[in-house]
């Protein structure tokens, strides 16, 4: 499995189509040849180039990552606020006391069946 490449800014800004100004190719008759990538970083504003070797370039590296997060769960978050360091703790002493995730966060079908095992 091949790893994907990504072009990155100095400021560490992962750089996506809409940030690209140029591309081209550097073709070498020795050794690997090379797509170059002009770039202005969308958050340092900075003007960037980066080389990417022909054998590593593909289509979907300056695609976006898409977002896991729907619109109405970011609502919710947003919502939620910062988690602070009492809620840290809390989390923290939990883990630590249980024994199992399923006894952490039960659902409706494991309560119903460890009812159904107790009663054996």
């Amino acid at each position: 499995m091949a790893i994907k490449s990504i072009i990155k800014c100095n400021c560490g800004q992962r750089i996506v189509a809409k940030d690209v100004m140029q591309t081209g190719y550097y073709l070498r008759l020795f050794g690997p040849s090379f797509v170059y990538v002009k770039f202005r970083c969308s958050r340092c504003k900075k003007l960037g180039e980066q080389f990417v070797k022909q054998e590593d370039w593909e289509d979907g590296i300056l695609r976006d990552t898409p977002n896991e997060v729907s619109v109405e769960e970011k609502e919710r978050f947003d919502q939620m606020g910062p988690i602070d360091i009492n809620e840290v703790i809390d989390a923290h002493f939990r883990l630590d006391d249980s024994p199992s995730l399923g006894e952490l966060f039960p659902t409706p079908d494991s309560s119903a069946n460890q009812e159904t095992s107790e009663s054996k």
